[in-house]
């Protein structure tokens, strides 16, 4: 029997991280469209009782009497998980099989920031673990997801996987370096991940929005800040200095500079600040996996996408130049090849035997 969804009817949807303001939001999105969501929750954040209170406000909110609230506590089901233990991932997409029927959506929206120079994360053991953390937390738990999925998306012969990273996939900025770098490897993978599984009808979307947006919605790690990089003596723009901008302006998570040691924070802004600042992005994933024919890659926001756009025509500037500059190398080296064979021609002298000699 075909187990698979049809389009327009309910979805299942795999979040592999549920508790960030944004998962929230579009969690209570797809519950009220009818779809069933299988909520990871990470079991480091879940203990927090700080990180995990509004998706224990949406759990009673699900359970509650009222009418428009009715049959959502049977659309949705957590599942603690550590993305970091592939053993864990099987055994959840295993078990959203067996309380669902199928996964329609996997959607890979575990993140966290760590900020830091490249030379602050190389300054001590315990920073040099940092970026190790960073890609063990973007990169590598996302793929032990994508693997544990893959299995039961080619026996239904078809799924889609989401992949929600930031426009951090396409740009480099000061501070974040080892996000950057996580976000292009996960990015670079699925770009070629999508061609191998495209013959069994499974798709791969890469979501854009600005890089704000899993920034200001998940933890945000501080390396100690070493005083060759203060602002006051390095004019380079600093996302440190952003984002401790907006976490000071709430005192309960101000960033007091640290000498030495690692600062961990969850930013905690006004509901309504978070409701202005995640909903388009919210939207657009509900759009992209409710969608017959989905993008390969979708950039949520027009500044972000004037933000790309940009940085693409640089790019194919410096090409050109390369491209220019390659073609003069490559018409030097022809003429003196040319000049030597014609020197050659020259230094040739007739040896007493008749023959050709140098």
């Amino acid at each position: 029997m075909d187990n698979t969804a049809t389009h327009n009817s309910p979805r299942t949807w795999f979040l592999t991280s549920s508790l960030s303001p944004l998962c929230i939001r579009l969690i209570r999105l797809l519950l009220a469209h009818g779809d069933y969501v299988v909520a990871c929750l990470p079991p480091s954040e879940i203990e927090d009782d700080e990180r995990s209170a509004e998706f224990r406000e949406l759990i009673n909110e699900c359970k509650s009497s009222r009418k428009d609230r009715e049959g959502w506590k049977d659309r949705i089901r957590g599942i603690r998980c550590d993305g970091r233990a592939m053993g864990q991932c099987g055994a959840a997409i295993a078990e959203a099989v067996q309380v669902f029927g199928r996964v329609d959506i996997l959607l890979c929206c575990k993140y966290e920031a760590v900020i830091g120079t490249v030379e602050e994360l190389t300054a001590t053991p315990a920073t040099r673990t940092l970026v190790r953390d960073q890609f063990e937390t973007i990169f590598f738990s996302q793929v032990n997801y994508i693997k544990a999925a893959l299995p039961q998306f080619r026996a239904q012969h078809t799924g889609h996987i989401i992949i929600l990273t930031s426009i951090g996939g396409h740009i480099g900025t000061p501070c974040m370096s080892m996000y950057a770098a996580a976000t292009w490897a996960l990015e670079g993978y699925c770009d070629s991940l999508a061609y191998e599984i495209a013959p069994f009808n499974i798709k791969v979307t890469i979501v854009q929005p600005n890089k704000e947006i899993p920034s200001l919605t998940n933890k945000i790690i501080f390396a100690p800040q070493l005083p060759y990089y203060d602002a006051e003596i390095n004019p380079a723009p600093m996302m440190r200095e952003m984002l401790t901008n907006v976490l000071n302006a709430n005192p309960e998570t101000a960033v007091e500079p640290s000498e030495d040691e690692i600062q961990y924070r969850y930013p905690r802004l006004p509901a309504a600040t978070y409701d202005k600042l995640v909903m388009e992005t919210v939207h657009a994933l509900t759009a992209i996996g409710g969608h017959e024919n989905p993008p390969a890659r979708h950039i949520v926001g027009f500044e972000g996408a004037i933000a790309v756009k940009e940085k693409l025509k640089t790019v194919t500037e410096e090409l050109e130049d390369f491209v220019e500059a390659s073609v003069a190398v490559d018409i030097f080296e022809s003429e003196l090849k040319a000049e030597a064979r014609q020197g050659r021609s020259t230094m040739e002298v007739r040896t007493p035997g008749g023959g050709m000699g140098f």
